[in-house]
């Protein structure tokens, strides 16, 4: 990252961030307006285009102003932009799109203050730093540092000053801004959305709970060779401190990982979920946030690949409540037992005995079409004939992703949605992201028997 631009400075105090984000506002307000005057007499396709324009405008801004500020604030938007397709408008989506990428690093000088707040001047002469962040990211970024005596390499994730105290006024404020482009979705479900995003929040800047989640993690997943997870070193810890070990790895949507055999890569995704299903149908505990940048491949001559799992901030515990009927709900949905999937759905509240026959057709239209990839071949369900006769799926050529949006836009319009239970908004997301992961790698893979091997426990 040495030749990136960086920040001298972040704007941490809550007065500085509400002031910056009060003239965006102010900005946003005054376009708006403008907008609304130059569109009084021009015909309803140069109105759309302008407004448009006026949005794609507004992104360039809001992201330009998110990656200096950093934070909760452009944390918040990349969470939204995780499943923005299936609550916001494809403007507003694409919006928050441009938040994915790596953001600026924060110079040296400004980020070693908070290393000297949070480890003593003992512990920090027993490291050798180096000054260049390996990764930079909206909370927080990683430098290498090597512990002098044993030679041990570690990675520092150093999270930025001001965040946590930031994030109710930072989420108020892009609350604020969607509302003023109308790009919020009807009803409650704007608030429900907040409000879950603010918990997982809160989460991922408390380090010291990662840090617990992550030696939780590796003693799980200490037997499983397909699967390398970071030892903690406490010694080296701090509340806005995280050290672990560094693991050298690839990223998996690195040309070098791509061009692998067709057979490494359906390995590599097989592993990648089974260790969904093990979360979701073993443990109960959940790893929420499957951005490609939290993963690293780890070539073997052999071929006998290794994932590295690097980020455990957005570990989830779902409540048996919870899981009960959603396994029931997944189980109902691959074998087409609408009636059992409409009762395990009235349970988990996705639907009420109020709802009319046509949302309810909506509702198991979908869930049956979210278990495609793992059906067999001469199922009726298999979407033009993508399962082929080994009962393989084809990941990457797949449009399962656009099929569904498609149907939750069909519900949106239609219908006045109620908010979906908590739980199932970062589960949704790293089901999304799963599917990203195994597209990416281009896994053709028959996944079908896996399935069932969590369903019949």
């Amino acid at each position: 990252m040495a030749d990136q631009k960086k920040l001298n400075k972040i704007k941490s105090t809550v007065l500085m961030r509400g002031l910056s984000l009060a003239k965006m506002t102010i900005n946003t307000s005054a376009q708006l307006a403008s907008h609304g005057v130059s569109s009084l007499f021009s015909s309803a396709d140069k109105k759309q285009e302008s407004w448009k324009e006026l949005l794609k405008g507004q992104a360039r801004i809001l992201s330009n102003e998110l990656g200096e500020l950093k934070g909760s604030l452009m944390k918040a938007g990349q969470m939204l932009s995780m499943y923005g397709e299936h609550f916001l408008p494809a403007e507003a989506n694409e919006m928050l799109k441009s938040l994915q990428a790596e953001s600026p690093a924060l110079e040296w000088p400004a980020i070693e203050k908070e290393l000297k707040k949070n480890l003593s001047a003992e512990k920090l002469a027993e490291l050798e730093i180096d000054h260049e962040p390996v990764g930079s990211a909206s909370l927080g970024q990683v430098h290498r540092a090597r512990i002098k005596q044993t030679d041990e390499w570690l990675a520092l994730k150093i999270q930025y000053p001001g965040v946590k105290k930031a994030i109710d006024s930072d989420l108020k404020a892009l609350k604020s801004i969607f509302g003023l482009l109308k790009l919020l979705p009807r009803g409650n479900m704007a608030d429900h959305l907040f409000a879950e995003v603010r918990d997982m929040l809160m989460q991922e800047t408390d380090y010291q709970l990662e840090a617990e989640e992550t030696e939780t993690y590796r003693k799980r997943l200490q037997d499983d060779p397909r699967f390398v997870v970071p030892r903690v070193y406490r010694e080296y810890c701090g509340r806005q401190v995280l050290a672990t070990s560094y693991e050298k790895g690839h990223r998996p949507d690195e040309p070098l990982i791509l061009n692998l055999s067709q057979e490494r890569r359906n390995r590599l995704s097989l592993a990648f979920l089974d260790l969904y299903f093990r979360e979701l149908f073993d443990w109960g505990i959940v790893q929420t946030d499957p951005h490609l940048g939290n993963y690293r491949v780890r070539l073997s001559p052999s071929g006998q690949d290794q994932l590295v799992l690097l980020d455990f901030g957005a570990v989830r515990k779902y409540p048996k409540e919870f899981l009960d009927p959603y396994y029931r709900m997944v189980s109902a949905a691959y074998f087409n037992n609408t009636e059992e999937l409409n009762s395990a759905a009235l349970e988990l509240r996705f639907l009420t005995e109020n709802d009319s026959p046509a949302l309810r057709q909506l509702f198991e239209d979908f869930c049956l079409m979210t278990v495609e990839p793992f059906l067999s071949f001469d199922d009726p369900r298999n979407h033009v004939g993508q399962i082929q006769p080994d009962g393989s799926y084809d990941w990457g050529s797949s449009d399962l992703p656009q099929r569904l949006t498609k149907k939750v836009f069909q519900m949106i319009q239609r219908f006045e949605l109620r908010p979906p239970p908590r739980e199932i908004l970062f589960l949704d997301r790293k089901t999304g992201g799963v599917f990203v992961f195994l597209k990416v790698l281009g896994a053709h893979i028959n996944a079908r028997d896996l399935l069932l091997s969590y369903l019949r426990r």
